[in-house]
């Protein structure tokens, strides 16, 4: 037996893993550390900053937290977390980099907001500048050198506002995904929780689930970005013609893995599936991919996690 809390799964009673691949794209992606005096307004700031991030298929851009921030690696010495932000296109990287910080970040009490991309991997960097950020300040703002960085201090109404001058920008990856196909929604959402979990112990990647799980383009309405993975909707298997829904799955969800490299990408999605396939009426595990049509990347999943499964 294999134990995951009260869950367990037999050898007897294998989850099958498919012999398939998740697209994965390049997109430009930011990362940044958001502080504050205490982790409720880290915290508040950083889900306010996040905003509405989670698809890449509609504006404004992708963003993610990573995790939460050790006080030690903050330039401040101060509770923080890690938001990473993301898209395809530099434009619209650079654009919302900067109104997720400025209305995200800067109205929150005692907040700052330190670069975190890895100088390593910087391909240029977006200068706060001429930004809606400085001109807050009004012509109040200065440069300073403080917390071993080149900063903006920016007044605000409880003391100033520390913003890095400039934020260092990197290509990564998107796209990576897996399916899980569990016969109950409980079993499902729960080793969706256990994978995320995993995952989120990995340097540089976010993971994040998805109950929309959506394909590329429609059948109906083929003028839309994205619609339903019809073929994965347990709720409608009996009205779709190309269903991959078995009759013992009741529930699937999409873990998506975004990162600053695909080798991080691949071990976050291969501990996020060891993990899931250990609870208990998880039945298979799949990847969405279409035909070439998100990205010209691939992972393939048998390679992750071994022919055997």
């Amino acid at each position: 037996m294999v134990e995951e809390g009260s869950h367990a799964v037999t050898k007897e009673d294998p989850v099958t893993v498919d012999d398939t691949f998740c697209e994965v794209f390049s997109a430009y992606f930011a990362r940044v550390l958001i502080t504050a005096a205490t982790n409720r307004w880290a915290m508040e700031s950083t889900l306010e900053a996040k905003g509405l991030g989670r698809s890449a298929t509609l504006p404004p851009s992708e963003a993610f937290i990573e995790r939460e921030a050790r006080t030690t690696e903050s330039p401040d010495g101060r509770p923080g977390y890690i938001l990473q932000i993301a898209d395809r296109k530099r434009s619209e990287l650079d654009y919302w980099l900067v109104a997720r910080i400025r209305k995200g970040v800067l109205p929150f009490p005692t907040t700052a907001v330190f670069d975190a991309f890895p100088q390593e991997k910087v391909e240029y960097s977006v200068k706060i500048e001429n930004t809606p950020i400085q001109l807050f300040g009004d012509g109040y703002e200065e440069i300073a050198d403080v917390f071993g960085r080149r900063v903006y201090r920016i007044p605000r109404i409880d003391g100033f506002f520390y913003v890095e001058e400039k934020f260092g920008v990197g290509k990564g990856v998107s796209g990576g995904n897996f399916l899980i196909m569990a016969d109950s929604q409980g079993s499902a959402l729960l080793a969706g929780e256990v994978a995320l979990d995993a995952i989120k112990e990995i340097p540089y990647v976010t993971g994040r689930m998805a109950a929309s799980g959506s394909k590329v383009g429609g059948h109906v309405y083929t003028e839309a970005v994205a619609t339903t993975n019809d073929a994965y909707c347990p709720s409608i298997s009996d009205k779709v013609k190309h269903s991959e829904v078995g009759s013992d799955v009741n529930c699937v969800y999409e873990i998506i893995v975004n990162g600053l490299d695909l080798e991080h990408v691949k071990t976050a999605m291969r501990v996020g599936i060891e993990k899931a396939k250990g609870v208990r009426g998880v039945r298979r595990i799949t990847a969405g991919n279409y035909g070439g049509k998100l990205g010209s990347g691939r992972i393939d999943l048998r390679d992750l996690v071994g022919k055997q499964s």
